[in-house]
């Protein structure tokens, strides 16, 4: 897959972005839409470690360093999916580093990715070292500048005058859905590592932390309930959040991927009387999280693009050099390898951190509370 992705990034970078699904009218494609799905993940993947190092809960102490190295890991996808974005790649590091606009989160957001894999790695450090005082204070640090970096994320699209984009909710919006995709990743990997490796993993640290994803999935739900009402309510957006929810296949994939699969579902089975103590369903809840969020990043880019932008409001353009009215975006299959590549080369990345790193522990229990005994995984 790493190899595929390298030979269709080359192609695009010889023959051009053209080979991509990309248009002037859409020029940020599924590499954009993935990249901040990482930033995502790997935010919200520091929650769980941060249980320990944070806020001192020591049965979770097993977690801190496969969720602290995989948060590190989707950093690096996420930057590798916005560099192979790039028509011109070469220049991936002339234009942020040596242009800095401050008035541009476009110019900088480089800065803030780049530092928060410095802080990810010193923290991973501090845990490998067995330092309880740099521990603390990096995971502090971990934790607050992810909620940055991620408020700087939204910001990009949020900070942005269109329809779809201006909206001072969107960095807290990518927060709260940071949190719950990153929350749920984790524990479908933990889960996963667990039990191909035969290692003992009690339910209840999974069905902790899945309560935790249930209110993160509700916060989250709230959100993109007060941002839509918001656009519907004011007239100079309506027509785009009347486009964004109920025309085109962007509708379907908000009702059905976003809210009923995404949110709807997850919640039952995170809340139902019936379904709190199995840890099959959490993973069934978790996944549909991940899905579910992945579809709420494409909603944010894509239509918000595809939607004429009001360039010279009250005027009527009469001719334009660029397409008028709704444009359309199709996922080329370079695109789509490129999207595997980077997928296999974090996915290879992880594991041979595992061979090599003293990362998963031999078992994981949870702390008996009044006297009860734990139960097993």
């Amino acid at each position: 897959l790493v190899l595929a992705g390298v030979w269709s990034t080359w192609r695009m970078h010889v023959e051009g972005v053209c080979l991509s699904g990309m248009t002037n009218r859409i020029p940020w494609g599924l590499q954009i839409v993935l990249g901040i799905f990482y930033i995502g993940l790997s935010a919200g993947s520091l929650v769980i470690s941060s249980l320990y190092g944070l806020f001192g809960r020591g049965e979770y102490r097993p977690f801190a360093r496969v969720a602290a190295f995989a948060a590190v890991l989707l950093m690096v996808g996420a930057l590798l999916s916005i560099v192979s974005d790039q028509g011109r790649i070469d220049r991936v590091f002339v234009q942020p580093f040596l242009h800095l606009n401050p008035l541009s989160m476009l110019s900088i957001n480089p800065f803030l990715y780049a530092s928060y894999i410095l802080v990810g790695v010193a923290y991973l450090t501090a845990m490998m070292l067995e330092s309880e005082r740099w521990t603390r204070a990096l995971a502090l640090l971990a934790v607050l500048w992810a909620v940055l970096v991620h408020s700087g994320t939204g910001a990009i699209f949020g900070f942005v005058p269109r329809e779809l984009y201006r909206s001072p909710l969107l960095p807290p919006s990518f927060v709260a859905a940071a949190l719950s995709s990153g929350t749920a990743l984790m524990i479908l990997v933990l889960l996963a590592l667990f039990r191909l490796t035969r290692r003992r993993l009690d339910d209840e640290l999974i069905l902790w932390v899945a309560r935790v994803l249930g209110v993160f999935v509700l916060v989250a739900a709230y959100f993109v309930l007060v941002e839509n009402v918001y656009r519907l309510y004011l007239h100079e957006s309506r027509e785009a959040a009347r486009f964004l929810l109920f025309g085109g296949p962007h509708a379907a994939l908000f009702w059905v991927g976003m809210v009923l699969l995404g949110t709807v579902v997850p919640a039952a089975l995170l809340f139902g009387r019936g379904t709190r103590g199995s840890v099959r369903r959490v993973a069934v809840a978790s996944a549909l999280v991940v899905l579910g969020v992945l579809c709420e990043r494409y909603l944010v880019v894509i239509p918000g693009l595809a939607f004429p932008p009001e360039l010279l409001p009250g005027w009527r353009i009469a001719r334009s050099g660029f397409e008028e009215g709704i444009a359309t975006y199709a996922v080329s299959g370079y695109e789509l390898l490129q999207a595997l590549g980077v997928l296999g080369l974090v996915v290879l990345l992880f594991t041979w951190g595992l061979k090599l790193m003293p990362l998963l522990p031999t078992e994981a229990r949870a702390h008996p509370r009044d006297g009860a005994p734990a139960r097993g995984g």
